[in-house]
């Protein structure tokens, strides 16, 4: 078995289990199961592949072709050019909360302090402790089993900047902040199952589920943000591409003042930041 006929093989199997991105997903395994990189398979295509590589390779794709989702193969997933480690604990980071961070980048003054809720992995807290010159960088969940992964990810990506411990939102948050940041559930409870199986069945519905209108944590959050923030201070929440109008009405009722809905780079509504 040559490395390019266990690539095929993987396409194969995945392509007949519907598996949408089959070919990239096939080639990301085999690279991660050789350290084949794709300058490398160019070159080693017909080369043979080790026995024990190749079923280890056949049990990834069936994990794969199971819908199970690629990042909980691997382990990581690359997050605002840091590689973060992800389990069936927390929330895959997707390249559309990127749109969060860069945001709340612009706002966080040199020496800030700032408290990310819902961390989950810890891929937005870690990311502006690593891009900012914050001197103090929190994350909060109400999971300890998320907090887990989030300080492996901190201890490794950015050393002891980012302190993490759980709360339930605000529930044992004491201190101030110069920004909040916050990426909570806001799927509503009715469209979950008809979320891809990778996310219904995969990812933490902990994690996912924001009620029955999807706003739940949205009217929490902004709802008591004022007492945690300096004079000043900007909140930033992630929200769904239908939720910009409901939740900048939240901000404004809220006394919020330049509240902002933010487009992703698709185009979507991604983003509500305003500031007190």
């Amino acid at each position: 078995m040559t490395l390019k006929q266990a690539l095929d093989k993987g396409i194969l199997i995945l392509e007949s289990n519907n598996i949408a991105d089959a070919q990239i997903d096939a080639w990301l395994l085999l690279s991660h199961v050789s350290n084949v990189t794709r300058a490398d398979y160019f070159i080693k295509q017909n080369d043979l592949v080790d026995e024990a590589i190749y079923a280890k390779y056949i049990e990834l794709i069936d994990r794969r072709a199971n819908h199970e989702p690629l990042q909980h193969i691997t382990g990581e997933q690359d997050f605002m050019g840091l590689t973060f480690k992800v389990n069936e604990h927390v929330l895959i980071p997707r390249q559309d909360t990127e749109t969060l961070v860069e945001e709340a980048l612009k706002v966080i003054p040199d020496d800030g302090y700032i408290l990310d809720l819902c961390t989950g992995s810890g891929c937005v807290i870690i990311s502006l402790a690593a891009l900012s010159n914050a001197v103090k960088c929190v994350g909060v969940d109400i999971s300890e089993m998320a907090l887990e992964v989030a300080k492996k990810n901190g201890s490794r990506l950015v050393g002891d900047r980012v302190s993490f411990f759980e709360s339930d939102l605000w529930s044992n948050i004491t201190e101030k902040y110069d920004v909040i940041t916050s990426n909570p559930p806001y799927i509503r409870t009715s469209d979950i199952e008809e979320l891809s199986i990778e996310v219904k069945d995969h990812e933490p519905r902990l994690a996912l589920d924001g009620a029955a209108d999807g706003l739940y944590f949205y009217r929490q959050i902004v709802g008591r943000a004022a007492d945690y923030l300096n004079l000043g201070g900007w909140l930033l929440v992630e929200i769904g591409f239908d939720q910009g109008a409901d939740v900048q009405a939240l901000f404004e009722e809220a006394g919020f003042k330049e509240v902002q809905v933010i487009k992703d780079l698709a185009g979507n509504n991604r983003v509500v930041k305003g500031h007190l």
